[in-house]
């Protein structure tokens, strides 16, 4: 069963609807948006994710060079200049944003700078219950938090190991802190009237069979939409197979029980700058605007 509160999400953050492209298929193919590359540093270890310096993949946690915060407001402008339906800045990487000051040194910028531009975060979830406060303050309109396990078991075969309070916790006790984060930070973002979009990697050998029980967690807790995403073969998981399309049908059918999908998603870098549905990538991966 859905969430109780699943029917009235939809008017509660309609704002949405016509504002991010990575919430809504129509604003998907209208609305530019800028991630600003600013968050280096991370706090856990996903045995599919590679940080890497590069101007020709497009993926997360790619990107051409590290921004300094004054350095992200310079950027945006230069974006706005050009892209004339940009109303939307974020900041996904290529690390962990809240596990960077420049992340909040940037957003306040940025509430200075361009009051009128949606600010939004994507994070893993483990320092929102920490941060959320923080991040409501300087007027983060949405969130997106990757959950791809709610069984310690599975999530400590995605994720390698969880640095948390000075400690880096490896397999299941750090699984088990990053999962009850993770679903703590959602209700907090709820009762702050902060929208919520889950992203799940799937990986066929692993996690598929957890799909039903995420988007459920998810949505109980106030989670809005949720975004699965096909296994990009890298780092440790190199050598796994990509879920199909109808392994990524499935998947969302199931999910689709508990909480709306979104379908469009381009799995972008973490300097990608323009409108996501009109983006082209055969001739290189990333914008002008972050070449160095």
């Amino acid at each position: 069963m859905k969430n109780k509160n699943w029917e009235n999400l939809g008017s509660k953050f309609s704002h949405l609807l016509s504002v991010h492209p990575c919430y809504s298929e129509k604003a998907h193919f209208k609305t530019a948006r800028i991630h600003l590359p600013v968050a280096p540093k991370c706090n856990i270890q996903c045995k599919f994710c590679s940080r890497t310096k590069n101007k020709c993949e497009y993926r997360p946690g790619a990107y051409s060079h590290l921004l300094k915060p004054s350095g992200a407001i310079h950027k945006v402008k230069e974006a706005i200049k050009e892209h004339k339906t940009l109303k939307v800045v974020g900041i996904a990487g290529p690390g962990e944003p809240l596990f960077n000051d420049e992340t909040f040194e940037t957003f306040k910028l940025i509430n200075n700078e361009f009051p009128d531009l949606h600010k939004c975060v994507a994070t893993n979830g483990l320092l929102l219950p920490e941060k959320i406060e923080l991040l409501h303050e300087y007027g983060v309109g949405s969130i997106t938090v990757t959950i791809n396990g709610i069984d310690p078991n599975i999530v400590s075969q995605v994720t390698e190991w969880v640095f948390h309070d000075g400690v880096v916790h490896k397999g299941v006790d750090g699984a088990k802190i990053l999962t009850s984060n993770q679903l703590k930070g959602i209700e907090l973002a709820y009762d702050m009237d902060i929208p919520v979009k889950i992203n799940t990697v799937l990986i066929p050998s692993i996690n598929a069979k957890e799909i039903e029980r995420i988007a459920q967690e998810a949505s109980e807790r106030g989670a809005w939409i949720m975004n699965i995403i096909p296994l990009i073969p890298v780092n440790r998981f190199k050598d796994l197979d990509a879920p199909t399309c109808d392994d990524l049908k499935a998947a969302r059918e199931i999910a689709e029980q508990y909480i709306q999908q979104f379908r469009l998603c381009r799995q972008c870098r973490a300097d990608s700058v323009g409108v996501p549905g009109k983006e082209h990538h055969d001739k290189g991966a990333t914008s002008e605007y972050f070449h160095g």
